[in-house]
């Protein structure tokens, strides 16, 4: 069975760069001179963007994983993410993070889906204090939509756990990243594929909702998915159940939100996921799809095409 995963994070030398000027924009206490940020928190450091993807895909191979989104996560970050995309085309896909509320947010995404070979927009309404259904992330679905591209939208509990390490404030309003403000945008644009990870984070009722309401919307399985707690009684087993009986396995696409060296890929992501497959019953049709196909339909090797429908 091909393994794909849908939801990585690249971590470059631009993404520490931009912690490091949050610490001083706060007045928070910098690194040691000669000390950079990843030597602090006990990660590696990235390198180049071709060395950081070179460490990627040695890490897949190592684990067998056939494809992966990578995400740029730090706005303004496509280059490096691009520069990956082009040392690894056969196994990696391109995502960015997009700050829809910026004034330039629109011409960003339509020159990173069209110049720079990017295949999804992710969005972090909490993060940047838009609704999702505002007209601006319209404007951004219209660019997605125009060059066959694909809208990721962080919806619910959103935490970012180098940022605890270094100290540093996330100002988050998480009532922003409602899967129904989502569903109501996305249903104005067919065409376009749209991804909530984590099952909603949090917000799983919601986001259930909004699959069904919407057949664009597609869910990633990804991280330990510790929003559960919020749910008395809930267990990984029974949010697999529930979504494969309302989103269809052709909508769910497996993800473990691996992030940083020398962690590396998460293997026990993939093997809790895998372990309450197998709990429900699950075939290997729709394995075969969580894991691998629903993927490889919306990040179709070779091309910016996508499809949405499952």
């Amino acid at each position: 069975m091909i393994t794909n995963d849908a939801h990585c994070h690249f971590f470059s030398r631009p993404f520490f760069e931009r912690l490091l000027d949050d610490l001083l924009r706060t007045g928070c206490r910098p690194p040691a001179e000669g000390r950079g940020i990843p030597e602090v928190i006990g990660w590696e450091d990235p390198g180049s963007p071709e060395q950081l993807a070179d460490r990627w895909v040695t890490e897949l191979d190592r684990h067998h994983v056939t494809r992966a989104v990578l995400i740029a996560s730090a706005p303004g970050d496509e280059a490096s993410v691009a520069a990956a995309v082009a040392r690894h085309p056969s196994r990696v896909a391109g995502a960015f993070m997009l700050d829809a509320s910026a004034a330039d947010a629109s011409a960003r995404a339509a020159r990173a889906f069209s110049d720079m070979g990017l295949r999804m927009a992710c969005l972090f309404p909490a993060m940047h204090h838009y609704r999702l259904d505002d007209e601006r992330v319209g404007q951004v679905f219209e660019a997605a939509k125009a060059q066959h591209g694909v809208v990721f939208a962080h919806c619910g509990v959103l935490t970012i756990g180098v940022r605890k390490k270094l100290g540093l404030p996330s100002l988050f309003d998480l009532r922003l990243g409602d899967p129904l403000a989502l569903a109501a945008t996305a249903a104005r644009f067919p065409e376009v594929p749209v991804i909530v990870p984590h099952f909603g984070a949090g917000f799983f009722r919601e986001a259930l909702m909004a699959v069904e309401a919407c057949p664009t919307i597609h869910l990633d399985t990804s991280s330990s998915n510790g929003w559960i707690k919020y749910y008395p009684g809930l267990t990984l087993i029974d949010v697999f159940r529930r979504a494969l009986e309302i989103a269809g396995p052709s909508r769910l696409l497996f993800g473990t939100d691996s992030s940083f060296f020398p962690r590396g890929w998460q293997k026990p992501v993939y093997e809790a996921q895998a372990a309450a497959l197998d709990a429900i019953g699950a075939d290997a049709a729709s394995r075969a799809a969580i894991f691998g196909g629903t993927f490889d339909r919306l990040f179709a090797p070779g091309t910016g095409a996508s499809r949405p429908g499952g």
